[in-house]
């Protein structure tokens, strides 16, 4: 069975709408008459709106996005958070093919939400050979590394540490870092890469 995107009424979109309204007018601790005329609407329009009885045209919602300074998609959430969730099933990761990578790594994907930039990288890494070469790596934004099955010794900048079942390290993309040492075989840890809003994950 395959997930399937589902269709919206005009209905449900203009209640998703009304409500979003209202409750950014409520944040705001104004009154319908007072936030109606920040965002240079009558009153009766503005009762149509947040009660989801009229499709307010782009103007009017730009009108408001301006008035409660949030962007103009915000007022669409709701419609698709329900339908925004990326399972990746147990062992169903997409391989990630380094250049020059050596046997026995394993970089699977775990996947990524749609979007103009990727703002979350989650990478299952399973190391399950010696090896002698560690390439170090370099990236925008931060980085977390959840150790899930044996130990290594990782490298960040000039320092080295151990790391063993259960160790969270967390660190800054921009220096370069990566495994140095395999100290127990099978190797296996989740790498978590997060960028700011309007950057990418490298």
């Amino acid at each position: 069975m395959t997930d399937e995107a589902v269709p919206f009424t005009a209905d449900e979109v203009c209640r998703a709408i009304g409500a979003r309204v209202r409750e950014l007018r409520q944040s705001m601790g104004l009154t319908m008459e007072k936030f109606a005329e920040l965002a240079g609407l009558s009153i009766g329009m503005l009762s149509k709106i947040e009660h989801g009885q009229t499709q307010p045209s782009i103007g009017t919602l730009t009108a408001i996005a301006h008035a409660t300074e949030v962007p103009l998609t915000s007022f669409f959430r709701g419609l698709d958070e329900e339908h925004d969730a990326v399972i990746v099933r147990a062992g169903h990761g997409l391989t990630i093919e380094h250049v020059g990578g050596n046997p026995g790594r394993l970089y699977q994907d775990l996947g990524s939400l749609r979007g103009p930039v990727r703002e979350i990288e989650p990478v299952l890494v399973t190391i399950t050979e010696p090896d002698e070469v560690f390439p170090l790596f370099q990236h925008p934004g931060v980085e977390m590394i959840h150790v899930l099955q044996g130990s290594l010794e990782y490298g960040y900048g000039s320092k080295r540490y151990r790391l063993d079942p259960g160790d969270t390290m967390q660190i800054r993309g921009e220096v370069a870092h990566g495994p140095t040492a395999l100290l127990e075989l099978p190797i296996r840890f989740l790498s978590l890469k997060v960028q700011a809003a309007g950057g990418s994950v490298g």
